[in-house]
């Protein structure tokens, strides 16, 4: 085995106490193996599906299949008339606690939704009024509207803000607001992508403090009774259960929803219900997710749309 860096080594002891672990974990980042395929459907399936699909998970919604490995779902017709949409299989994992929400949703916020997949499970799953796409760097909005637009994601509007704006101006607003939170990337790394700098103390800080900032905002414009699912595709626990132990302590109105799909993936690091997968798996490149409800009684407030002069609207 290729020799793994002091930081990744320090990290696996921290995630695994068992040595095998540590070493299988080490092993999937250091020499990735390719993960099998993965599409949702976001219209209705043809009755004979142009692809080989494996056995589904028992978790797994049924509107995603996994593909074979050597299906290529993204140069089908089919991709381009908006079907589906091609993504990572922990993307499916984390956004399945979601299906433990009831579908009686009026409005979805996505916080950091660029380039779509967390937006369009949410509407598929739950069949929101209207779902509101945010992302604040403005050079990732154009793969969002593309993916939102060509999987006819409707009623939706996209907006280019930074969280602070809607804690402020949309406050107890959305039925169900999701926080895929930017992170280190560490599981790039089993995508045979490259995350330089990921295992460093500093950049998990500086993401762990950014990601306590955003899920801090975005509580403020969840609704009484409404939900708050925060996900991420990174392994450190500063930007995963600490975080979370952070956000409990911070907003006791919120507590923490048990997701019994998910109960077998009950993360070992803490007492909190929260789940994880991790690359050794096979499942997909890795996931953390957790979803929160707003204990607090009251009616949900109205959006002000002022606020929201979207960069793009699709009300069709």
């Amino acid at each position: 085995m290729e020799k793994p860096s002091n930081l990744l080594l320090k990290l696996s002891r921290r995630l695994f106490a068992d040595s095998n672990q540590q070493e299988q974990f080490i092993e999937a980042l250091i020499h990735p193996q390719p993960f099998l395929p993965c599409i949702l459907w976001c219209q209705e399936k043809p009755d004979i599906l142009p692809f080989a699909v494996e056995t589904p998970t028992s978790w797994q919604p049924q509107f995603v299949d996994r593909l074979y490995l050597g299906e290529k779902p993204g140069q089908h017709p089919l991709h381009n008339q908006g079907y589906f949409y091609c993504l990572d299989f922990s993307s499916v994992f984390a956004a399945t606690a979601l299906l433990a929400i009831s579908p009686s949703i009026r409005i979805i916020f996505d916080m950091c939704a660029s380039p779509g997949g967390k937006s369009v499970f949410a509407w598929k799953a739950l069949q929101p009024e209207l779902i509101i796409s945010n992302e604040v760097i403005g050079k990732r909005l154009s793969m969002l509207i593309s993916n939102l637009k060509r999987c006819h994601i409707s009623p939706s509007i996209v907006v280019n803000r930074d969280s602070n704006i809607f804690g402020e101006n949309i406050p107890l607003s959305s039925d169900l607001v999701i926080v895929d939170a930017p992170c280190t990337g560490q599981s790039l790394l089993a995508k045979g992508g490259k995350a330089p700098g990921c295992f460093h103390p500093t950049a998990i800080n500086k993401s762990a403090n950014r990601q306590k900032r955003i899920i801090a905002n975005s509580a403020q414009i969840v609704a009484p009774q409404g939900h708050l699912a925060y996900m991420t595709c990174t392994y450190s626990p500063e930007e995963n259960e600490q975080v979370c132990e952070w956000f409990l302590s911070r907003f006791p109105q919120f507590q923490t929803v048990k997701v019994s799909s998910l109960q077998d993936y009950q993360s070992h690091l803490t007492t909190i219900p929260c789940y994880r997968i991790f690359p050794q798996d096979r499942l997909g490149a890795g996931a953390f997710t957790v979803l929160f409800q707003n204990t607090e009684e009251g009616e949900r407030k109205e959006v002000d749309f002022d606020v929201l002069s979207g960069v793009w609207k699709n009300t069709n």
